[in-house]
């Protein structure tokens, strides 16, 4: 009783997905997502066995319809499920048993498969995949998250709405660069779940994005961020003129405790992001 996006950025490789329900931590249960070997949405009387068992099947060679035969050959319930897979090869499948209340369905293209139940109508669908198909130079949470609110704005579960979540893997996008795992944001019992995704998804991008682009600190700011680091409590004083190595120390401390060490950079360079954040969180011009 769900309405989901499978997807797979074709530049980057990388995979996700997003889900949104009348149903507590939707999250919990329906996305599965491993990089490098696919993703899966398992919902509608949800059998969780479909995610780890569709990226084992998807990491041994089969395509995504090969596993959604398999699954539609082996599950007695079938008549009941609902699901949608993307491979790392971006091949994809979606899946609605007969018995899936109405309104069901989902539609299934290069590099995404869409589908839900219980759904306002087939315009939920049709809006996700309009959505889809506007973004593609949008980072895949970006992409996945715009056709969901997108289906939401169109009905999405007719019940109402309770929960949301994403998903989404890639090389190295996790943190620090030491895992996949990248983004895992749930809304699980909310008013307004897509929304309060997007908020979360700002807040993920704020701290957890690496800098895109870097600079010197100007002098004005150098001095700036001195005084905040003495008036804060990580140094008893510093030096004024160029970067130094207690600046570099105490500055670094700052980043940690704000949970910036994503977009710290050394040597006096600075990420504008993280600045501009800092400038507002203290009070700054410049």
């Amino acid at each position: 009783m769900t309405f989901s996006i499978v997807g797979r950025d074709a530049r980057t490789g990388d995979l996700g997905v997003a889900v949104a329900s009348m149903f507590l931590a939707v999250g919990a249960l329906v996305p599965f997502v491993q990089a490098g070997v696919g993703a899966v949405a398992t919902q509608s009387y949800v059998n969780p066995t479909f995610g780890p068992e569709g990226l084992r099947l998807l990491g041994s060679g089969l395509d995504a319809p090969a596993v959604s035969a398999h699954f539609q050959a082996t599950d007695p319930g079938i008549a009941q499920r609902q699901f949608g897979l993307v491979s790392a090869g971006g091949g994809s499948a979606t899946f609605s048993g007969p018995d899936c209340h109405a309104w069901a369905g989902g539609y299934a293209g290069p590099d995404v498969a869409i589908q839900g139940n219980i759904l306002a109508g087939p315009g939920v669908v049709t809006a996700m995949r309009a959505a889809w198909e506007a973004g593609p130079d949008l980072p895949l949470p970006r992409r996945l998250l715009a056709a969901l609110i997108a289906g939401d704005a169109a009905g999405g579960d007719r019940r109402g709405r309770q929960s949301a979540a994403l998903l989404c893997a890639g090389p190295g996008r996790g943190y620090g660069g030491l895992t996949d795992d990248w983004v895992n944001l749930r809304a699980d019992d909310h008013a307004a779940p897509c929304a309060e995704l997007a908020r979360l998804l700002d807040i993920h991008d704020l701290l957890f994005t690496r800098p895109e682009s870097t600079r010197p600190l100007m002098p004005e700011q150098l001095d700036w961020l001195r005084a905040l680091l003495v008036r804060q409590g990580y140094a008893t004083a510093l030096p004024a003129g160029p970067w130094d190595a207690d600046t570099e120390a105490a500055a670094w401390a700052l980043f940690g405790t704000e949970n910036l060490e994503e977009r710290w950079v050394p040597g006096g360079q600075v990420d504008p992001v993280a600045l501009a954040y800092l400038q507002q969180r203290y009070g700054a011009e410049g």
